[in-house]
């Protein structure tokens, strides 16, 4: 059998209906079985991309259990898998029964090969999109940096800035909203760096109280206060050698910034209670959700500390801002918690989809990754819906189907990321997507990218 056929297994237990079935799809591998037992051990064996399967299967050939019964354990083994079901002449709620289980599209007898053929088709076409799709979204999961996931222009261009400061021994400000990843920056720019060996130390400066939170910084020795009962070191010395990372650096009380900028000015510390220096190196990556130097004009924050700690600074847009990027991180999360739960769910329903575009994320990231892992406990089929997201429809949603659209969306989207990954250069974006100069100015003027963002 050549390579290049695609597998369509056939699951019908009538002989007549199955060799008039393997004529019309003659240019397929057709796969047989009679019953669930031979079904499920084609399934094993082949890998089919599409099953189209009576319902009526013995020995319940005059009932639909034992069909729904092969439909569920198909796609439990496979959830990739296109099922198209058939039933008989009016059997209509079955149908949508079996959709509901899973099912990508039903046929009800009598057989007309024509359309049946074509419904065939479109399964093995949408099969196709979704492992393309599959295939590029693992493929970005493990890019640009450990941890994050990004096809935004924007997010990109944070991830190449982090990959030219890593190196480097510089001061970095991560600023965002809250979950927006800034402590996965934070670890990248560790992990990229020099230090990455040694360790990678986080204190949040706001979880802390003030009165304890010196001592957590710089450590103390004993006798120090009440409770002191052994010299305990810092995290700023525990953090020797590697990296300190400071979250929400903007809600350290002002006597600790003083001392921190002293810290950073000597590379010393004292511990409290302590009169003896000790020299500690340490790179420092701070992060907050607010602005610095609107506490600066409201002398709540040191303006010396604060170019002290931002030689370079990183600002990573909101997910509302990261046109593509929410679909893309949902599937991710999708597949790991669902691994992680033993509940694998086999995608989102167009709805969803639609939901998750048009949601602004004020809670970012961290609020689509919990949303998701609420979703895969609470989902009752195999696909996540809007409602199993706690989100609103979407108006409009069944466009996600519509081909024409996708593909726009996808060649935009594309553009946009090779503009990203080349620096905005014209000509080496060109070379990426495989097309002339002339034709990439034809596709931004098309979908509306600027020119201006450092084209050329």
């Amino acid at each position: 059998m050549p390579e290049d056929k695609k597998k369509l297994l056939i699951v019908e237990d009538d002989t007549g209906l199955q060799k008039q079935l393997k004529w019309t799809f003659d240019d397929f591998e057709v796969l047989q079985a009679a019953n669930r037992e031979e079904a499920l051990a084609h399934l094993r064996r082949s890998e089919p991309a599409v099953v189209l399967q009576d319902l009526g299967l013995p020995p319940d050939a005059d009932g639909v259990g034992e069909g729904m019964a092969t439909l569920k354990e198909i796609l439990s083994l496979a959830p990739r898998t296109k099922v198209i079901v058939v039933t008989g002449n009016a059997d209509r709620d079955n149908a949508v029964r079996a959709v509901g289980f899973g099912a990508c599209d039903f046929y009800q007898k009598p057989l007309d090969t024509d359309v049946l053929r074509l419904i065939v088709d479109r399964a093995f076409h949408i099969h196709a999109l979704e492992e393309q799709n599959r295939a590029l979204r693992e493929s970005q999961a493990g890019s640009p940096l450990k941890g994050i996931i990004a096809n935004d222009a924007g997010m990109l261009r944070v991830c190449r800035m982090v990959e030219k400061v890593a190196p480097t021994s510089v001061s970095v400000l991560v600023l965002g909203e809250s979950g927006t990843g800034k402590e996965l920056i934070a670890r990248a720019v560790h992990d990229l760096g020099e230090r990455r060996k040694a360790r990678f130390v986080a204190i949040n400066c706001a979880a802390i109280p003030e009165q304890l939170l010196e001592s957590e910084l710089f450590g103390h020795e004993k006798g120090a206060f009440t409770g002191a009962i052994k010299t305990t070191p810092g995290k700023i010395e525990v953090a020797d050698g590697g990296t300190l990372f400071l979250d929400e650096i903007g809600d350290m009380p002002l006597p600790l910034q003083a001392k921190l900028l002293r810290f950073l000015q000597a590379r010393v510390i004292e511990r409290v209670g302590g009169r003896e220096e000790i020299a500690v190196d340490v790179r420092i990556v701070c992060a907050t959700h607010q602005d610095l130097k609107a506490l600066i004009a409201e002398q709540r924050f040191r303006e010396d500390l604060y170019y002290r700690l931002s030689e370079v600074s990183v600002t990573l847009p909101p997910l509302r801002d990261r046109p593509g990027d929410a679909v893309v991180l949902a599937h991710a999360f999708l597949g790991r918690f669902g691994a992680e739960q033993g509940m694998p769910r086999r995608g989102f329903a167009p709805q969803a989809v639609a939901a998750i575009q048009a949601y602004a994320w004020p809670g970012n990231v961290r609020e689509l990754e919990n949303k998701i892992k609420t979703a895969v406990i609470m989902a009752e089929g195999p696909l996540v819906t809007a409602d199993d997201l706690g989100l609103a429809d979407a108006p409009g949603g069944e466009l996600l189907f519509n081909l024409k659209e996708v593909r726009a969306r996808a060649e935009r989207q594309a553009i946009l990321q090779a503009l990203a990954l080349a620096d905005g250069k014209i000509s080496r974006a060109a070379d990426l997507l495989g097309v002339s100069r002339p034709t990439l100015y034809d596709l931004m003027d098309r979908y509306g990218i600027r020119r201006d963002d450092g084209a050329s």
